[in-house]
């Protein structure tokens, strides 16, 4: 091991900051806290990304809360998934206790019980929060893929059936337009359309009707539709500078994990396609934490980790950073694993042989360092803190401390359901999302394309009816007289041969 000495010192060099930065905690070395080991992540740097793993209970959600609160402070707007509901905190003051007073101590910083802003938002209000949903069409067929768990074949007709909907002009806004397309493309009426776009079995379209059919039985039907969460809404400020955090609680939807997990990533491809280049900033324009990384790409297809890839690796330039959060490395693939500079590695368990093998893995990603033996050290970390390793200010990475961390100055502890559903019906955001916009759509169009083919022909207009007397129809040309019908009808003779036998008979009696 290096001589501790100068240990504080090299440390503070390493993690030295011009700008504004975020304070993580203090070097040690030798099971020994050096308060003068100050390690601190540059703002300017938190948009080359991030990792924060470590095993359950290790204190990820806490380095999260940590994160979160000093970038409100210098002005940066914060997303984060709050799977448990505990970084509801954020919006209140954090309660001092013996171990909060223990470890300012040992750090030697200061702390003060703040709360920040917080919006809490939830999947198409399935929980507390302001319902935030997507439109099918610009969820598009890729993600939705990966939420339905499809195939390579199934995909692809997928895609199809988007670009046949784009073709006719069928707003594909929830998943009932999309099965009403399904359904129409396999109908008698829309088999010949089916055949245009090419691809789609029959088969095919019956399997994608009943994964949506599962979907919405998931809840999913809630999540997809109007109003569409707008991006700029996530990018707000207080009066006073401060930047909103948007939490978007999931408790009520943990058992849906595709469904959240690809809604995060579509979140995070509308920043893309929204925000404008800005190249290198003081702090980011935005900074979004990826709560339970490892469910976004589970059985994901490579397609769709080349998105992913080629997503967190521009929007660099757009001014925003990505946190993962995971328990392991290796859940993140390796081609966007290399994009995340700044890492924070809590304590791994070494129980099972994935995890020994994650945790070579992961002493291969880290710098070299004669400080610690990192294979030993990483097992034996304690509750709050972490092997840190980040990106200085010149780009470099900068040495492996041993980290402990403040304690974040906000509530580590959930808040009362009602509370989190009073601050979010008091939201400006709740008039513009609560209530659902259901506008003509795809399901209508077609509906009403289905009607209008198999209504029976429309009858040819009658002719004027003429006067009827004995519901005979008199002839054209002639006389229109009801006598004259009359007497020619069957009737009227029977009456006229009634009337002279009548008459006749008279006569014989009076001669």
């Amino acid at each position: 091991m290096a001589e501790t000495e100068d240990f504080a010192a090299r440390i503070a060099a390493a993690y030295t900051s011009s700008g504004p930065a975020l304070e993580l905690g203090r070097g040690m070395l030798g099971g020994t806290t050096h308060p003068g080991a100050t390690v601190r992540l540059p703002a300017a740097m938190a948009n080359r990304h991030g990792l924060i793993a470590g095993a359950t209970g290790t204190g990820k959600t806490k380095t999260l809360q940590l994160l979160a609160e000093q970038l409100s402070a210098i002005g940066v707007p914060v997303f984060a998934a709050d799977m448990k509901g505990d970084l509801a905190g954020l919006s209140a003051p954090g309660e001092e206790n013996d171990k909060v007073k223990s470890r300012v101590t040992e750090l030697g910083v200061e702390w003060t019980p703040t709360g920040y802003p917080v919006e809490f938002l939830a999947l198409g209000g399935l929980g507390p929060g302001v319902p935030v949903r997507a439109t099918m069409a610009s969820f598009g067929p890729q993600l939705l893929a990966k939420v339905l768990g499809c195939n390579e074949t199934q995909a692809s007709s997928l895609t199809l059936v988007f670009a046949y909907a784009e073709q006719k002009e069928l707003a594909l806004l929830d998943l009932a337009d999309l099965r009403a397309t399904l359904q129409y493309l396999v109908s008698d009426e829309g088999k010949a359309e089916l055949k245009t776009i090419g691809g789609l079995s029959t088969q095919t379209a019956g399997v994608l009707l009943r994964k949506l059919v599962e979907l919405e039985a998931q809840g999913g039907e809630a999540f997809f539709g109007e109003p569409e969460l707008e991006v700029a809404d996530l990018m707000r400020t207080t009066p006073d500078g401060k930047g909103i955090i948007s939490c978007l609680e999931l408790a009520a939807v943990a058992d849906k994990p595709k469904l959240f997990s690809t809604f995060l990533m579509w979140l995070l491809a509308e920043l893309f396609e929204a925000l404008p280049e800005v190249g290198d900033l003081d702090k980011p324009k935005l900074v979004f934490f990826f709560d339970e990384a490892h469910l976004l790409f589970a059985d994901a297809s490579k397609e769709f980790l080349d998105q992913v890839a080629q997503t967190v690796r521009l929007i660099r330039s757009k001014g925003v950073g990505v946190f993962f959060v995971t328990q392991l490395p290796d859940d993140v693939p390796g081609e966007i694993l290399a994009q995340l500079g700044n890492r924070v590695q809590h304590a791994l368990r070494a129980f099972t042989p994935r995890d020994a093998k994650a945790l070579k893995a992961a002493v291969t990603t880290y710098p070299k360092t004669s400080d610690y033996d990192l294979e030993e050290d990483l097992t034996q970390l304690g509750t709050g803190e972490a092997m840190i390793t980040i990106l200085s200010e010149r780009g470099a990475p900068t040495p492996v401390v041993w980290t402990k961390l403040c304690p974040p100055t906000s509530l580590m502890a959930a808040i009362p359901t009602d509370s989190v559903t009073n601050a979010a019906k008091a939201s400006q955001l709740w008039a513009r999302y609560a209530e659902e916009i259901d506008r003509e759509s795809a399901r209508e169009l077609l509906e009403a394309k289905v009607a209008a083919a198999t209504a029976p022909p429309a009858a040819p207009p009658a002719d004027k009816a003429e006067p009827k007397e004995s519901g005979k129809r008199s002839k054209p040309g002639k006389s229109d007289s009801a006598v004259v019908d009359y007497l020619k009808s069957r009737e009227g003779r029977s009456m006229m041969n009634t009337v002279v036998k009548g008459v006749f008979g008279m006569l014989k009696k009076k001669r």
